[in-house]
Parts: C-alpha cells; sequence; structure tokens
C-alpha cells in the first residue's frame, strides 16, 4: 500500500506566502481521468440484469440496491390509513420545497413527505454557491457552453439549455422569497450582485452568501414552506414503495411514519420524487460529504415501476474533503476556497494542478499524487494540502470573513486555518446520473416526476460547481408547476403496488434473490430496519396478486 510523506516534513516543505511551483503536468485531462478518476478505476462495474436499463453497467453497490424487491407486501399493508391529496412531494430539500410551493402556488393541495426533517437535506451543505448568468461580460450561452464541456459533453443539451435560461428568474425568485447574496464592495459597484469564478466556468457567475449559501437558501424555502397554508409537511416520513394503478401510472405512496411505526398510502394525481442522491452508499469505500439520508432511495423506487435511468455509472469526488481528523472525514470545504484563491499542494511542496479545472480533473489530479507517494500522511490519514495561510497571508481577514464554514470546520479539527494548513482528500459528493425526465421533471412513468440529485441529463459526467443549486431549483419549479395542472382529484379505480409483482417475476426469471430488499432508507451502519421497526414478520419476498386501495 503507498504511504505519504510524514506530516512534519511536508509541513517543513510548504513555501511561505504561496509561493508553491507548479509542477508541469505531461498527462492531458481524458489520460488523467482514464487513469485515476473512480468512474474509470474504481471497483468493478455490475451489469444490470433486470428494468428499463437492463444490459447498462452501474456500480455493484447501486445496483444491488436497484435489482431488490420490495419492502413491503400486501399483507403489511392490509388496514393502512388512506390519505389524498392533489400533489405528493416526497423529499424536503432544496428541490421538494421548490416543487410544493410553486404547486401550492397554483391552487393544489400538497404534502411534503420527507424522511428525517425538512431542510435535512444535501442543500444545505451546498457551501459554494448558485450559478446564473447574470453578470454584464456573461451570457446565456457561455453557461450552457461551460456546462456541456464540463459533463463530457454528456448531458442532455435541452435540459441544460432550460437550466440555464431559467437562471436570472431562479435568482430574482429567490430574492423574492429573502434569500441574501454578497454585494461587490467596491464604492462603484452600487450594491452590486459578487460574482466569482467556478472551476470550468468561463465567466465569474457564482452567486454566494458567504460559504454556506445552501443553508441560507434552505432557511428561506423552510420558512416559505412552513407558512404556506397549501402545503402539509410529513417530517420523519420516507417513502418506501410508490403505488400503480391498473395501467401502471404512479398513483401516489407507500409512506412509512418513523414516530408511528406505521404505514400510511398517500393517493395522488402526480407524485414529485426529490429524494437526493446515493452518497451514503459509500461507492469504493470513500468517505462523503453527503447528509445521512442520501442513500439513493428514488432511483430505487423510480426504477422499479418502469423509469429508465442514464448515466447511472458517474459520480463526482468533490477535491477538497477533510481526511483528517478520521471522525471528520469527507466533510467538505467549499470550493469557494480555491475560487478565492487557497491552492493544493503535495508533500514536496508542489502545486500539481490548476485548482480551478473542472472537478473531475483536480480530484484526479489529487488521487494521483495519493497513488505515487506524493501525499501527507497523518495520523494514519493521507491527503493533501489546502493552502488556507498563504491565502490569509495575501489578504488578511479573508477566511473570517469569507470562509466561516471553512473556519468552523478548522476549529473542530483543533487548527488555526490562518497558521495551519488543512489535510483534505477527494470525497463522495455527486450523483451526476438519475432518473430520466423531460423540461417538466416527467419520467415517462405517468403520474411521476423528479427532480433535483435524484434526476438525470442535467450534468452529464461531471458537474460545475454551482450549477446543483440551479438544478434543484430550476427543475424543482418546473416539476411542481406541471403537477399542480394535474388537478381535479385522485384518478378513479384502484391503486396498490401491483407493479411489485412484476416486478418480482422479473427478478426471479433473472436468477435475482428475492431476500435482498430496497430501498436502503438509511447506511448500513444505522442499522435500520424496518420490518423490525414496524413490527412485521420478516418475509421471504414472494410474487402475489397485488391487493388494492380505493
Amino acid at each position: 500500500m503507498t504511504t505519504g510523506i510524514p506530516y512534519p516534513e511536508a509541513l517543513s516543505r510548504l513555501p511561505p506566502g504561496g509561493a508553491q511551483p507548479m509542477r508541469p503536468d505531461p498527462l492531458p485531462a481524458p489520460e488523467l481521468l482514464a487513469r485515476h478518476h473512480p468512474d474509470h478505476i474504481g471497483a468493478s462495474r455490475v451489469t444490470l440484469a433486470v428494468g428499463a436499463n437492463r444490459g447498462d453497467t452501474c456500480p455493484p453497490e447501486v445496483a444491488r440496491l436497484l435489482q431488490s424487491n420490495a419492502l413491503v407486501d400486501d399483507l403489511d399493508l392490509a388496514g393502512a390509513p388512506l390519505h389524498t391529496t392533489d400533489v405528493l412531494v416526497v423529499g424536503g430539500g432544496g428541490a421538494g420545497c421548490a416543487a410544493a410551493l410553486v404547486a401550492a402556488a397554483k391552487g393544489a393541495r400538497v404534502v411534503l413527505a420527507t424522511k428525517l426533517r425538512i431542510g435535512d437535506s444535501n442543500t444545505v451543505m451546498a457551501e459554494g454557491g448558485i450559478q446564473a448568468a447574470v453578470g454584464a461580460e456573461d451570457s446565456l450561452q457561455a453557461h450552457f457552453e461551460d456546462t456541456m464541456r464540463t459533463g463530457h459533453f454528456a448531458a442532455d443539451r435541452a435540459l441544460v439549455a432550460r437550466m440555464v435560461t431559467d437562471g436570472p428568474d431562479v435568482i430574482r425568485w429567490l430574492i423574492r422569497q429573502g434569500v441574501s447574496f454578497d454585494l461587490a464592495t467596491d464604492q462603484s459597484a452600487c450594491s452590486r450582485l459578487l460574482l466569482k469564478r467556478a472551476g470550468g466556468a468561463s465567466a465569474a457567475r457564482i452567486l454566494s452568501y458567504r460559504d454556506y449559501t445552501g443553508l441560507e437558501i434552505m432557511r428561506v424555502l423552510r420558512e416559505a414552506v412552513d407558512l404556506d397554508p397549501g402545503i402539509e409537511v410529513w417530517d420523519g416520513c420516507p417513502a418506501v414503495e410508490l403505488l400503480s394503478d391498473d395501467y401502471g401510472a404512479c398513483a401516489g405512496a407507500v409512506i412509512y411514519n418513523l414516530e408511528w411505526h406505521s404505514f400510511v398510502l398517500v393517493r395522488s394525481r402526480a407524485t414529485i420524487l426529490a429524494t437526493g442522491g446515493s452518497g451514503r452508499l459509500h461507492l469504493d469505500r470513500f468517505a462523503t460529504s453527503n447528509h445521512y439520508g442520501a442513500t439513493g432511495d428514488g432511483l430505487v423506487l423510480a426504477y422499479r415501476i418502469g423509469a429508465k435511468l442514464r448515466e447511472a455509472d458517474s459520480f463526482q469526488y468533490h477535491p477538497t474533503g477533510l481526511a483528517h481528523p478520521a471522525w471528520l472525514a469527507g466533510s467538505l470545504i467549499s470550493e469557494a476556497a480555491r475560487s478565492l484563491g487557497a491552492t493544493l499542494v503535495n508533500g514536496l511542496g508542489e502545486r500539481f494542478i490548476d485548482e480551478l479545472q473542472p472537478r473531475d480533473v483536480v480530484a484526479a489530479a489529487m488521487l494521483r499524487e495519493c497513488a505515487e507517494g506524493r501525499a501527507i500522511e497523518r495520523d494514519g490519514r493521507t491527503g493533501l494540502f489546502l493552502d488556507s495561510p498563504s491565502l490569509e497571508a495575501r489578504e488578511p481577514g479573508i477566511l473570517g470573513r469569507r470562509l466561516v464554514t471553512l473556519c468552523h470546520l478548522a476549529e473542530k479539527c483543533g487548527i488555526d486555518p490562518a497558521r495551519e494548513p488543512l489535510l483534505v482528500h477527494p470525497t463522495l459528493h455527486y450523483q451526476n446520473g438519475g432518473v430520466a425526465i423531460d423540461a417538466s421533471g416527467f419520467t415517462g412513468v405517468r403520474g411521476l416526476y423528479c427532480a433535483g440529485e435524484v434526476s438525470g441529463g442535467i450534468h452529464g459526467r461531471n458537474r460545475m460547481m454551482g450549477n446543483a443549486l440551479l438544478d434543484i431549483l430550476s427543475f424543482g419549479r418546473r416539476a411542481g408547476a406541471k403537477a399542480a395542472s394535474k388537478l381535479g382529484g385522485v384518478r378513479p379505480g384502484r391503486a396498490g403496488i401491483g407493479h411489485v409483482y412484476e416486478w418480482q417475476r422479473q427478478l426471479t426469471a433473472a436468477g435475482l434473490p428475492l431476500h435482498v430488499k430496497g430501498p436502503a432508507l438509511f447506511p448500513s451502519y444505522g442499522h435500520f430496519d424496518l420490518r423490525a421497526d414496524a413490527g412485521l414478520r420478516s418475509g421471504k419476498g414472494r410474487i402475489g396478486s397485488g391487493r388494492t386501495t380505493r
């Protein structure tokens, strides 16, 4: 196993004032990615044997859940109360709140069910900012081209065009809701919005609020949802299965109340999955920056009912997750630090990459340094330096003014970031792919929409900093508007989990086990067992006829 340079030795080689030499790199970016990025060199991929993506490959941790059996059957749901609504939103992060607010504004009755509490999501952890082409030196076309190029031209051009076109109006909408953004400080700015440049961007278009932009956005959206009489919020209520009608359309969901230890069947004319990503599956054993509930639930439920996925094998590894101490591994240091000039330095005191290259390129370069023995080792942890002391030396006070979250994290580490660099390593950060959607979030399964990280096609095979917050708000609002257009009460006829029994037949025909259940709901180290929590018999998963509710 490759080891690094001891921490005291590496620290002694760190040049004061950020005068690190940049080591020439003979490898072009495509070759660097091919040799060192986890999407290319990670654990062997698994070929899916069932479902709309049969024949495609994805990581084994994801494949296991995508090809899992349902957590519940008809007997488990017998006697469960039935609740009806116009729109059911599953997920309480930025995408779910935006969808709920727009749907309610258009007159829909909305139930917002979230696994943890409203706001417990990756949105609050989005520190760097939100992209929107609002600067005089920028354009929608430049934002579109930067996004396509950064995603290796794998994104859906129509979706990217919709997102970047929505950008300026999303910013206006946020400001009207009460979100604060940093303002330029020069005297001629006249309170102009402060814009920063992100990795891979051709212009400065990041709007931020210090280095906790997502938290500021989520604060405002959560308050707006709480005050909206058209939205009923169910905290601690994950979706464990979707409901389907006789024609295969989505007709709502089976919700599990974690406090009451019981199920509720929610019938709706439209269901929006805004369940986020899957970082807590810890692909290839990477630490993750994701919140506790990010276990890919929406992917599993949508795939089981017939939705198609795209780029399911592509994930983003954020360059600057904490590497030390071990108990904070994966905690995120915003790209805002690198946007402001903090550099990455190896154990030899060298800069080895332009820190504002796209995230996948920077992460691959860092992983190469680790693999080739130029990283720094401290207490059994390996990483690279994020040179915050040099940034502070060049611009005294910048850490306290602009990088508040970094300072709080450094305090947890027991260091002063103005005097000592942080040890960082790429962390599993974002699910690039997801459920295939159109411009309204429609999945192709009637009645089912997706928004946010659960959906795919917007970022291709790599995401630009700041596009995640724009994505969740652009498509969250679009999905909410489209779902609200389906007003008129729940559809007549039966609704149950009949699609589950067809799914079980597919699993059996493919020789896959029925005892593997999904979605996961919580990480494996949470030791949560739904059936035990609900007081159900163990159940082995069998083929049935599908009892229905009316």
